[in-house]
């Protein structure tokens, strides 16, 4: 079953920074939706809501349903501001999508296979280079997002862009751009000799430890 995000909107003509801090004192969130050829307009949304709806991952690089009145427009979400010390949605930005145009965001990178891949079970250090990548495609053709698949990969070894699996209709932004922005998405390192020998200590240690408190509870 296909996911879907709708959001409740009003539209506002109450501006500045007096109109946004009663507009958050009473639950709602200041935005904005821009794009599409028509002009920016500044909305109101739920503060609630919005919150329910960014549980899920899908909402950030899904096509939304913004209802306004009786009107909808389908739009994807551009920017988030977050308070820096609080639970708290600041502001949005939304741009307008068409299903006759080509739409450049980003979708978010999942991993499968790194715990499991031979790399890892030979003690490599499992590094992420990239959590997000640029793409560009057709609104239905937008993936929730990219895989990328470790099950195969060894102590050395890297995937870069090139070597990812994208849906049909999606183009990468940065491959686009040349070969030289063939970028490293994820890799397996050897880790370092501080680091086996840390490692070690701590497992020594934890062992005497384990040893003392067995001979004080004899």
């Amino acid at each position: 079953m296909a996911i879907s995000f709708e959001l409740n909107a009003e539209s506002r003509t109450d501006m500045g920074k007096g109109a946004s801090r009663r507009l958050r004192h009473a639950g709602k969130v200041p935005a904005i939706i821009y794009g599409g050829n028509k002009d920016p307009e500044a909305l109101t949304l739920s503060h609630n809501e919005l919150l329910r709806n960014l549980e899920h991952e899908a909402f950030y690089s899904h096509i939304l349903t913004i209802k306004t009145g009786a009107d909808t427009t389908s739009a994807i979400l551009r920017d988030l501001q977050r308070h820096p010390s609080k639970p708290m949605i600041m502001h949005v930005d939304l741009q307008r999508v068409s299903a006759n145009e080509e739409l450049r965001t980003q979708v978010p990178v999942h991993f499968i296979g790194e715990d499991t891949c031979p790399g890892a079970k030979a003690g490599g250090l499992v590094m992420h280079e990239l959590t997000e990548v640029e793409i560009e495609c057709f609104p239905k053709d937008l993936p929730e997002y990219i895989e990328v698949d470790m099950s195969t990969m060894d102590v050395g070894d890297t995937v870069h862009l090139s070597d990812l699996k994208v849906p049909e209709g999606v183009t990468l932004l940065e491959l686009a751009r040349g070969e030289d922005h063939d970028q490293v998405v994820a890799s397996i390192h050897a880790k370092r000799v501080e680091e086996a020998e840390e490692e070690a200590e701590e497992e020594v240690k934890g062992g005497e430890a384990a040893g003392e408190a067995e001979g004080e509870e004899s």
